[in-house]
């Protein structure tokens, strides 16, 4: 059963994801050019990680999982990592989804991301929304003595929910490797 105040951080997490959804709807192109050489270099790095690679199922899912515990661990820092990773995975997700459908089609993008966003969408969800409740809990603990003892029941709420999220990132990692290559070709 999932924690009522579990809850309330998956609405906050979404909410923080549908921000970064919309501002990257409505950026403006100048925008773009912040990040050209971030996506010259994925374009590199694309061409290093090969489809239907051990390695590069490997290489996903510690990236995804390491930028996760990163930001779990960083959450007490007035949950700002959390905060920043929502948003921002929220508007490259709009930002790069609406140039590929004006330079390719709609399609494309679907077939993109839906087979590994299955898995990779919720765990980025429920793997922040358990920073941002431990962030929180830490801070409420550091400026309340009364919260003090919600600390290590908090952690390990928030540990098993952060457990979840990792887990879902393989299937996504073993899926963009090994499934999303055959869609685009």
């Amino acid at each position: 059963m999932v924690n009522t105040s579990y809850k309330r951080w998956i609405f906050v997490a979404i909410f923080l994801f549908g921000i970064g959804i919309t501002l990257g709807l409505v950026a403006p192109v100048s925008v773009a050019n912040l990040v050209a050489e971030d996506i010259a270099a994925l374009k590199e790095l694309s061409g290093i990680l090969v489809p239907f690679s051990a390695l590069t199922v490997i290489f996903i899912f510690i990236k995804n999982a390491l930028a996760l515990l990163l930001s779990f661990a960083l959450s007490p820092i007035f949950c700002l990592l959390p905060i920043l990773t929502l948003t921002v995975n929220g508007w490259l997700l709009a930002f790069v989804s609406v140039t590929v459908s004006q330079e390719e089609s709609l399609g494309l993008v679907l077939a993109g991301l839906l087979p590994h966003g299955i898995f990779e969408l919720p765990a980025l969800i429920m793997g922040e929304a358990a920073a941002l409740g431990f962030g929180t809990v830490v801070m409420l603990a550091l400026f309340k003595k009364g919260r003090r003892s919600l600390l290590l029941p908090g952690l390990k709420r928030n540990l098993r929910y952060l457990m979840v999220a990792l887990a879902l990132l393989l299937p996504a990692a073993i899926i963009e490797t090994y499934v999303t290559p055959l869609l685009l070709t």
